[in-house]
């Protein structure tokens, strides 16, 4: 298994926790890392509300040692703004800055920003200059196959990013059209591949060991970034790792491992963000442990009723009655 070399940064693998907003905050990051991620990526963080100095946008920007190498990933439309912030958090302690044209919810796409700026190469390029220019860490770019179905440039995008000097791309296999539904693209993935010289970090529909090697072996990409894949199942990074490594599939946890993950998600969702919204986010991550468990529905019905962490490890001892 090749390690992967973004700019001066060497990962120790290639098996990359893609950006979800909600999803991949600081104690979903730490599991991550813990069962093998090469490198994390946090929530999207608006520039704009860095620029402002908005409190729960500083929060986001919090990397802890443990989770290291740590990708931030920023998202906005102007390239003077983005590059003044840009100089103003290079300090922070992340690994490296992502940008991300690869969004496809509304508000952020009415705005003129996530996937939005695939429809504008000539301002994506300007942002990209931007962010090379200012910062002293590698810089990334997150785009997807592209707008919609008539509007296909990621090759374009791709060529735009490594004229601007960034050092990687990672490519999503769907357009905005598509959001999440259907089957990710990855011969574009192979034709971003094929088009530049920088790393190229596929991204789509991994979900297993062997789906990360048939998109390496499809594509000749150099990273796979898995998003959804690992909702529930922090484990895929051990699996893919040791697939990848030495051709074994490793068994899936058991019922206790499972448990004990859970209990230690809820641990670091109290430790960081106290016992109320602990409460709150670990519902749906609840929700995606136990899936397809026996009674989990009617779990699922319970875990919208707990509202202490001792109720939580109750509910969580009883599904997993182990």
């Amino acid at each position: 298994m090749s390690k992967l070399r973004i700019g001066s940064l060497e990962l120790k693998n290639n098996c990359i926790l893609a950006p979800m907003a909600g999803v991949t905050d600081l104690p979903f990051r730490i599991l991550c890392s813990e069962m093998g991620a090469g490198m994390v990526c946090m929530e999207m963080v608006s520039a704009k509300a860095i620029s402002y100095n908005n409190k729960n946008t500083v929060d986001l920007l919090k990397v802890e040692e443990s989770e290291r190498p740590a990708s931030l990933q920023l998202f906005g439309s102007e390239p003077e703004l983005i590059g003044e912030v840009v100089k103003k958090i290079d300090h922070r302690n992340y690994d490296v800055l992502d940008f991300n044209m690869g969004c496809p919810v509304p508000k952020v796409v009415n705005n003129g920003e996530g996937s939005a700026l695939m429809k504008n190469p000539d301002l994506a390029f300007r942002i990209m200059e931007q962010l090379v220019k200012n910062s002293t860490k590698p810089v990334t770019v997150k785009f997807r196959k592209g707008f919609d179905s008539e509007h296909i440039n990621a090759v374009e995008i791709a060529k735009a990013a490594e004229a601007a000097g960034v050092d990687a791309v990672a490519v999503h296999g769907r357009t905005r059209a598509q959001y999440y539904s259907g089957e990710a693209d990855w011969d574009i993935i192979r034709q971003v591949k094929e088009a530049v010289s920088i790393p190229v970090i596929g991204n789509g529909d991994v979900t297993s060991p062997e789906k990360a090697k048939a998109l390496i072996d499809r594509t000749g990409c150099d990273g796979i970034m898995i998003g959804r894949g690992a909702e529930g199942n922090p484990w895929i990074f051990r699996q893919v790792v040791s697939y990848l490594e030495t051709g074994e599939i490793l068994d899936p946890p058991s019922p206790a491992e499972k448990k004990a993950l859970a209990i230690r998600h809820a641990e670091l969702m109290l430790k960081y963000k106290g016992e109320h919204i602990a409460i709150q986010e670990m519902r749906k991550h609840l929700a995606w442990y136990t899936a397809g468990m026996p009674n989990s529905s009617r779990f699922r019905g319970r875990i919208n009723t707990m509202n202490t962490m001792d109720e939580l490890l109750s509910g969580v001892n009883e599904i997993f009655n182990c």
